[in-house]
């Protein structure tokens, strides 16, 4: 099981965009489905999905977050691993641009042959890159971290932050921008990868004007096999009290983790209606989540 995993918050087309996406990429399929009832955003379907073998998940829970390039998913096309990578590549660009909008044209760019960077029908932001294959091995699909705004500067920080926080950390790539590459000061950085419990991520700083940051529509979520972990994780991340809730929280970046129970995902697709409601309607009075008092909920004890 991946200890990491993205979730995109969706206004009510989880289910709708989870199929699409599966329709787009290799090794892809819906692993999950549930409904939990009497939230706050009403009937919430939760979706659990593979694109290219990386493991997502999705909620439709009301329209409170947007999408935006801040978090996109990079993904490499690598001619070494993918026979027609190029063709691939094209074939899921052109799907994904219906409805969509091109942040970056599909061309060719000093760091890739084929390259293109577009915002889907959904919101969902994507970057599609022909990887040249005599590069150090990366996975298929990288969340990627744009630094603005206030945060411009902090991409470096934030990734010593990550690695000292995550047990099984391991840094990446790094390289900076250099004079007279305005807006972006000289020395912050123009690209650094990380991985962190075996999922890699992609950072940058930006300096441009850019009108949107981190929010709660693309989360991470933890998975914890225990209480203690999740203590851990909680007290490591967690840095805006107001933002914590059914076990989310806020890092001091404004990134949103969920520091979940690996058990409480086993109750939600496994459960009976009943149980589901009653670990539903335990977990929504939760900060920080408890594993003891979900148990309690699940069998009613």
């Amino acid at each position: 099981m991946y200890k990491i995993i993205p979730h995109l918050w969706f206004n009510k087309e989880a289910k709708e965009a989870a199929a699409f996406y599966c329709s787009l990429f290799p090794d892809a399929k819906i692993t999950s489905t549930t409904t939990l009832h009497h939230t706050p955003s009403g009937d919430a379907d939760v979706v659990s999905f593979t694109i290219w073998g990386h493991p997502f998940m999705a909620i439709s829970a009301g329209p409170y977050f947007q999408f935006n390039p801040s978090i996109s998913f990079l993904m490499n096309f690598d001619p070494s691993r993918e026979k027609n990578a190029r063709e691939l590549l094209d074939e899921v660009w052109n799907k994904l641009s219906e409805g969509a909008t091109v942040l970056m044209p599909l061309d060719k760019y000093p760091f890739s042959s084929r390259y293109g960077w577009i915002q889907d029908k959904y919101g969902v932001s994507w970057q599609l890159m022909l990887t040249n294959p005599d590069g150090e091995p990366r996975p298929n699909i990288i969340p990627f971290l744009m630094f603005v705004g206030n945060n411009c500067g902090k991409a470096e920080e934030a990734r010593n932050f990550y690695l000292s926080v995550f047990r099984n950390a391991q840094p990446g790539a790094l390289f900076r921008y250099g004079s007279g590459q305005e807006p972006n000061k000289e020395g912050t950085i123009m690209f650094t990868d990380f991985m962190l419990e075996n999922t890699w991520f992609a950072a940058i700083d930006s300096a441009h004007e850019h009108l949107f940051s981190f929010n709660e529509a693309i989360s991470f979520m933890i998975n914890c096999n225990t209480q203690e972990e999740i203590d851990y994780y909680w007290n490591a991340l967690s840095a805006v009290p107001e933002a914590e809730q059914c076990g989310w929280c806020k890092d001091r970046y404004g990134l949103s983790w969920q520091i979940s129970p690996t058990i409480l995902q086993e109750m939600i697709t496994k459960g009976s209606d009943e149980q589901v409601d009653r670990v539903t309607q335990a977990f929504l009075k939760m900060k920080k989540f408890n594993i003891e008092q979900l148990k309690q909920a699940y069998t009613g004890s």
